[in-house]
């Protein structure tokens, strides 16, 4: 495939990206309680137990206030004191996500799920959609993925253990959501979505400058 219609290619999926979110975000703005996204959440919370509690709340934890913040310092810490500077900068990159949750949840101003329709495990005070911590958990460990696959000085036990755990992560972190009573179906898709948006510019011109 020639550079420039995998260029071309990249740029419609992200098109088609922005679409779906836009129009998504749309639909949710007049249409806050959703009947979908409510059997969606009583069939995931059908079968519940305390020990399932904990598993969710745990897949959950990295994307939780500071633990989020501290997690991407850390990790970019990391890689700039390895001697990869750029890494650990474009990692730190991408705490400018949360302004951008930020500003998207103040305008959609969707509620939160009440007990009055599902079971709450974990009690949020910002607004539901979109989901931060499916936006956070694509971005942060969807880029560590890449970086994992991009990076060969790395050792590739190192790699592939932070591969799968990152894949793990970023497949398991929307059902956990939904579970704990946090998040509508709807407010995954839409982090996903805005998470997949994100991750292209920063991609991007990592790659872009790392080729210059």
């Amino acid at each position: 495939m020639s550079t420039l219609l995998k260029r071309n290619t990249l740029i419609f999926a992200l098109v088609i990206l922005i679409i779906a979110f836009s129009g998504l975000s749309f639909f949710i703005a007049q249409h806050p309680i959703f009947d979908f996204d409510i059997k969606t959440s009583l069939f995931i919370q059908k079968h519940h137990a305390d020990w399932l509690d904990k598993v969710m709340l745990a897949i959950s934890f990295f994307g939780e206030l500071p633990y989020s913040l501290l997690s991407v310092v850390i990790v970019g810490a990391i890689f700039y004191w390895k001697k990869y500077k750029r890494e650990g900068i474009f990692m730190w990159s991408v705490l400018l996500s949360g302004l951008i949750i930020l500003g998207i949840k103040n305008i959609i101003n969707r509620p939160r799920p009440t007990s009055f329709y599902v079971r709450l495990v974990e009690v949020n005070r910002f607004q539901s959609y979109p989901s931060g911590h499916v936006l956070s958990y694509t971005l942060f460990f969807g880029f560590l993925i890449i970086l994992m696959n991009t990076l060969k000085g790395i050792p590739r036990a190192t790699r592939i253990i932070f591969t799968y755990l990152s894949a793990f992560l970023i497949i398991t972190i929307a059902p956990s959501r939904i579970y704990l009573g946090a998040h509508w179906f709807t407010d995954t898709v839409g982090g996903f979505l805005l998470g997949l948006i994100c991750l292209f510019p920063l991609c991007y011109f990592y790659f872009k400058k790392k080729m210059a």
